[in-house]
């Protein structure tokens, strides 16, 4: 079975991503290694709140009141803005998800991407909706509970963690570290100076 990650990947094929691009005014290959750097740092603060006492079942409850999915059948409607409230809903996820470390988290996509902050924080907010769509949904497929969604989360960590060691490493440390300067100085030396915008 596809892991969340691959299954949102195989969803955003190239038609949605140049949308996508054109959306946060940024080019196709600067738009896919934002995706590829998003999506690892919203996997890694959801599975982060989901370890938390209560955090699971505060996470299922949301899926179950809120991400059943089926915008994943409109992703086109969606990027579009077509999908009412999307954008705040994306917002609101993304400082549920990322809270106190939403800008590092920017900073760290704009880095490895070469988009400035404000595109990586578009980035973010048009992906949070999605993630969280396609986490409900396999959370419906398989009827998981609060401690299954945990594992599904923990699991999920540890194999892209395997896949892109650097950035899902570096992604895990914005949620464990005190200090975001560490952080910082850590996404120039892993990213070499990342893209140039």
């Amino acid at each position: 079975m596809s892991g969340l990650l691959d299954s949102i990947g195989n969803t955003l094929g190239a038609d949605l991503q140049q949308q996508l691009g054109q959306q946060i005014g940024a080019d196709p290959q600067k738009t896919s290694q934002a995706i590829q750097a998003a999506l690892p740092m919203l996997l890694s603060g959801l599975n982060h709140n989901a370890s938390k006492p209560d955090g699971a079942a505060s996470l299922l409850g949301a899926l179950q009141r809120d991400h059943d999915g089926s915008l994943l059948d409109d992703i086109g409607g969606l990027l579009g803005g077509n999908v009412r409230g999307a954008t705040a809903d994306g917002a609101g996820i993304v400082q549920h998800v990322l809270g106190d470390h939403r800008e590092n988290a920017e900073h760290a996509i704009a880095k490895q991407s070469g988009l400035d902050a404000a595109q990586a924080s578009q980035m973010l907010m048009a992906l949070a909706p999605i993630v969280m769509g396609a986490l409900g949904r396999m959370q419906r497929s398989q009827m998981l509970d609060a401690q299954g969604l945990s594992s599904l989360l923990k699991d999920e960590h540890a194999a892209t963690a395997q896949a892109q060691p650097g950035l899902m490493g570096l992604a895990s440390r914005l949620f464990s570290q005190q200090g975001a300067d560490g952080v910082m100085k850590e996404i120039g030396s892993l990213l070499g100076g990342g893209a140039k915008s």
